[in-house]
């Protein structure tokens, strides 16, 4: 009885675990799969932030709109994005929650006159104008 107990337990011992060419099998697969799916993620942080900044300025433009039906106005160039944030006599509790900065860690950029605006992220370079990833994002072109 002992000796049937002893060796169904042997089995049962070498029956446990994965094999080392199981093993390399999994890694290998794994590794396929890495190769073929890792081009398509890397190199779309670009697109990424480009898509993030053109919701942040219609997060912007929203709490424009809402400035201006409590003011009658948009903010002066002078005031900027500033004036939507809390701590504003129109509206102690803000427009927006902080002063947003685009995906590059630079600020938006506000011009207007009044009666229209335009909100602008400079892109990566940090500067105005530029092509592919360098290029201007606009609230004109959303």
């Amino acid at each position: 009885m002992k000796r049937l107990q002893r060796s169904a337990v042997r089995r049962m011992r070498s029956e446990a675990g994965f094999t080392l060419i199981e093993i390399m099998v999994v890694v290998f697969i794994l590794g396929l799969l890495v190769t073929m799916v890792a081009p398509q993620i890397m190199g779309r942080t670009d697109d990424a932030r480009r898509v993030k900044a053109g919701t942040d300025i219609r997060a912007i433009e929203q709490a424009l709109q809402l400035f201006k039906l409590d003011t009658g106005r948009y903010p002066s160039g002078g005031d900027g994005i500033n004036a939507l944030v809390g701590g504003s006599q129109v509206n102690p509790e803000g427009y927006l929650p902080k002063q947003p900065i685009d995906p590059w860690g630079n600020p938006y950029v506000y011009n207007s006159d009044g009666q229209g605006y335009v909100v602008k992220s400079y892109g990566a370079d940090g500067s105005d104008g530029g092509d592919g990833k360098n290029a201007d994002i606009s609230s004109e072109d959303l």
